[in-house]
């Protein structure tokens, strides 16, 4: 991974690059709020229920009491961030959250803002 990674952020990577290995999932995601917490998912393929694991991770947050995002990382094979999923992040961390997008190898692709 870059040395040009803050290194909160590489750990953001890190814990959803784990998940999605662990889970064997499309994608993996990670999320830190305001206290510095981080909530990590997996995609959910239900049949009747189908979440991001962005969105997943943004809902955990919020179901844990977290008010405020400071940073978001999605580890997954797209080549870019569905609108959706920077909407969640946006409700919840604001416009100008930074969203990371790494490969399956852990390399930072892109950074976002969320609005």
């Amino acid at each position: 991974m870059s040395d040009t990674v803050d290194p909160e952020d590489r750990k953001i990577i890190t814990l959803a690059r784990s998940a999605r290995a662990r889970n064997r999932v499309a994608e993996g995601a990670a999320v830190r709020d305001e206290m510095g917490r981080t909530y990590v998912a997996g995609t959910v393929a239900l049949e009747s229920l189908r979440l991001s694991a962005l969105r997943t991770a943004v809902a955990m947050a919020v179901a844990s009491g977290a008010t405020s995002l400071e940073a978001a990382a999605v580890v997954s094979e797209a080549a870019e961030l569905p609108a959706a999923d920077l909407a969640a992040v946006s409700d919840l961390g604001g416009a100008d959250t930074p969203v990371l997008l790494a490969g399956p190898d852990g390399e930072l692709r892109i950074t976002r803002a969320a609005g």
